[in-house]
């Protein structure tokens, strides 16, 4: 399948009903429901993926804080990231983006990302990339990429919720998936891939 199988519609951002987007509340400024929320939510195991998107100016990288499939015909992901003004301008005229699920041996990677609380980074030059079909840059080990076009997205507070058609997959071989659980990386062992694209 190629890109532009997919029309892209809706790709403007929806109003956030909470307003402009704001900092994060530091751990002494958060609510007992809030802290409790979100030590809860910690122990939501998943796997670590980055977004990767090319805004005109490299390749950007931002850090995935949740996906999952949404439906089958025609294949769709749903994507949730923080806000940011490159991110936040990119959606208003992006088409082309990736899902990147990081292996074990990402965990430097994962930590950059971490380090930005959500911002989008520029990512090394010295980091393998490909391309699959819409030309979006996917990173070159992952475990899975999916290769998506925009489809709609939705802001929500301070996170967007986007909505990407897949139009190609890529899996590789090696270690297993990068884990976040209890506010921490994990690693499963003895996982493999078989290799396809």
């Amino acid at each position: 399948m190629k890109a532009h199988s997919f029309p892209v519609f809706g790709r403007k951002a929806a109003p956030s009903q909470a307003g402009a987007a704001g900092a994060e509340l530091t751990p002494t400024e958060l609510t007992p429901t809030a802290l409790a929320y979100r030590m809860a939510t910690r122990k939501l195991a998943g796997a670590v993926s980055v977004l990767t998107f090319e805004p005109g100016e490299g390749h950007m990288g931002v850090p995935v804080v949740s996906v999952a499939p949404l439906s089958l015909h025609p294949p769709m992901l749903l994507c949730i990231v923080r806000q940011s003004a490159r991110l936040s301008g990119w959606v208003e005229t992006g088409q082309a983006f990736a899902i990147n699920v990081l292996r074990a041996h990402h965990q430097a990677l994962a930590t950059q990302l971490a380090a930005d609380h959500g911002a989008e980074i520029r990512l090394s030059p010295s980091v393998a990339w490909t391309r699959l079909d819409t030309g979006a840059p996917v990173l070159a080990d992952a475990l899975v990429s999916f290769d998506c076009v925009l489809d709609e997205v939705m802001a929500r507070r301070d996170h967007l919720i986007l909505l990407g058609r897949v139009v190609a997959t890529r899996l590789t071989e090696g270690d297993g998936p990068l884990l976040q659980w209890g506010g921490g990386y994990r690693q499963l062992s003895g996982c493999s891939g078989a290799a396809s694209s």
